[in-house]
């Protein structure tokens, strides 16, 4: 008799915007290939796009609102539950604009990803296009990190740069790093989904081995 095959890795989104990252990562899970499924899509905002991306790819979606709690904690621990119902292997915040308490990320130490528009640990937190153009710098990018305790903070697992122009404004620099967006996150999810990448307790681990500094998807 044939074993059964190897449970697929559940992968549960978090999303507040119009969810272009959580296409990009439908898109990915579509190919017969890909070693993760996508369970649930959870959303802080009623409205946001990202819930009508979801309802086309007929995946389960929930929203927590964050303006229905009189705490930072109350709203963790309300998402939490909801997460918990779902048990996923990771979570994958893709544009998931909520600030998370300690307790929350600990929750999920070693099995939550956030994708940020700069190459850290330069330009943590917003406006960092705005912020490179006004430093003058000529590369700018985009990191994928394990979530930690820290903003922004966590080990970085991989970034893609993308090249300052002089006539870039912070609207066409967005633009740019989305698109490097778009095609590195599925690939850290793939990895991830592959036990390819783990939160060792110094850092990144990649097959198993420390990773000195983030894999690097150079400028075009």
């Amino acid at each position: 008799m044939k074993a059964d095959p190897a449970p697929v890795p559940k992968i549960l989104v978090l999303a507040s915007g119009s969810g272009t990252n959580l296409q990009a990562l439908i898109d990915a899970t579509r190919e017969r290939d890909f070693p993760g499924e996508i369970i649930a899509v959870g959303c802080n905002k009623p409205g946001a796009f990202a819930l009508e991306r979801a309802a086309q790819a007929n995946l389960t979606t929930f929203v927590v609102d964050h303006t229905k709690y009189g705490s930072r904690e109350e709203f963790d621990a309300a998402l939490l539950a909801e997460i918990l119902r779902h048990n996923p292997d990771l979570v994958v915040l893709a544009g998931f604009m909520r600030i998370l308490t300690s307790d929350f990320v600990r929750a999920f130490r070693g099995r939550m990803l956030n994708i940020h528009p700069s190459l850290l640990p330069a330009y943590t937190g917003l406006n960092t296009h705005q912020r490179v153009l006004e430093a003058g710098d000529r590369t700018h990018g985009v990191s994928i990190h394990f979530v930690t305790e820290e903003l922004d903070g966590g080990p970085v697992i991989a970034q893609a740069e993308v090249a300052v122009a002089e006539d870039d404004t912070p609207e066409s620099l967005a633009e740019k790093v989305q698109q490097q967006e778009h095609v590195l996150y599925p690939i850290v999810v793939r990895w991830f989904c592959e036990g390819r990448i783990q939160l060792g307790a110094e850092g990144v681990l990649f097959d198993g081995a420390p990773i000195e500094r983030p894999m690097r998807m150079p400028a075009n």
